[in-house]
């Protein structure tokens, strides 16, 4: 059990009542695991995920194997947590992906541009206008099947080569993804370079500009400790979906200065002592997260988890 009536709830102004957590601890965070994790351990961590209150979380990446080997078992993988009482996305990189997903049943999937040229051709080998017009036939498809699209923007606030990245850069990527029919955009903070100020500045161009907080989502890693006081900022301004990866799994592949995502269990403390709502049960994300380091052969970088580590109560198959 989490620690009797810890941490106690006292909600700030401005805040909103409710906050969706989108997981991405079995995509993003197993992506860059040097190990490959077999099929099966990695359906039974998206079930207890799942079985912790997660209602978002995203399975697998539909990319070719030789970039991302880690997640080369997708259409084996899918079908096997296909069934559970939770949104999925996945992540496709272009047509091809695109087909592998839909001819799985895949109801949700997310395309991944960058708002730098720099890391469009690290990640995808194009400038940032191609890498775009790749995407438009993709998301078209995608709403024409009914599909709910996301479209991830990276290197929002920072990247390795170019340095600091201007805030009307960022926009730019934003409003020809909304244009393409993006029902969701994640803002990325790729190197975890991001403080609150610059993240209330882009948010609130952002809204200058037509794109409202409610289709916005963000994604901060922790590389400088910044990620929760950045959330916090993103709240104040209205965002209500919030990435976050259990155990503070993940990195990035193509940027070699990223460190872990923001921890679920840290966001989900956080969250709470505010009073929000994210239905999520903490106890058992942490033993989740804590059952997932025991098979990556090492401690969980989240300080929740080591925190509470040995009083959650165990998970129902342990």
């Amino acid at each position: 059990m989490t620690v009797q009536g810890l941490p106690m709830a006292v909600p700030a102004e401005g805040l909103p009542a409710r906050v969706r957590i989108h997981e991405v601890g079995a995509r993003d965070g197993l992506q860059n695991e040097k190990a490959t994790v077999p099929t099966a351990v990695k359906a039974e961590f998206v079930r207890r995920l799942a079985d912790a209150g997660l209602s978002t979380i995203e399975a697998t990446s539909f990319v070719h194997p030789k970039w991302v080997p880690q997640l080369a078992d997708a259409e084996e993988l899918f079908p096997l947590v296909s069934g559970l009482p939770v949104a999925l996305p996945v992540l496709v990189p272009n047509q091809r992906g695109l087909d592998r997903a839909l001819a799985l049943g895949a109801r949700r999937v997310a395309v991944f541009a960058s708002a730098t040229e720099s890391f469009a051709k690290a990640n995808l080998n194009r400038t940032l206008d191609e890498s775009l017009a790749v995407f438009a036939p993709v998301v078209r498809r995608a709403k024409d099947e009914g599909v709910h699209v996301r479209g991830y923007v990276s290197m929002c606030f920072g990247d390795p080569w170019e340095g600091p990245v201007p805030a009307h850069q960022v926009v730019r990527v934003c409003r020809a993804l909304r244009d393409m029919g993006c029902d969701e955009l994640s803002l990325g903070d790729t190197i975890g370079v991001a403080t609150p100020g610059q993240v209330r500045a882009l948010l609130s161009l952002l809204a200058e500009e037509g794109v409202p907080a409610d289709v916005l989502g963000v994604h901060f890693h922790d590389t400088y400790g910044q990620a929760l006081a950045n959330t916090y900022a993103a709240l104040e301004h209205g965002v209500t979906t919030v990435d976050a990866s259990a155990g503070g799994l993940g990195g990035c592949p193509y940027a070699k200065s990223a460190t872990g995502n923001l921890a679920t269990e840290d966001l989900v403390w956080m969250l709470s002592g505010l009073g929000i709502d994210t239905g999520i049960d903490l106890g058992r994300l942490v033993a989740t997260s804590a059952w997932m380091a025991e098979r990556l052969g090492r401690p969980s970088p989240s300080r929740t988890v080591r925190a509470l580590g040995k009083t959650t109560q165990p998970h129902k198959d342990q």
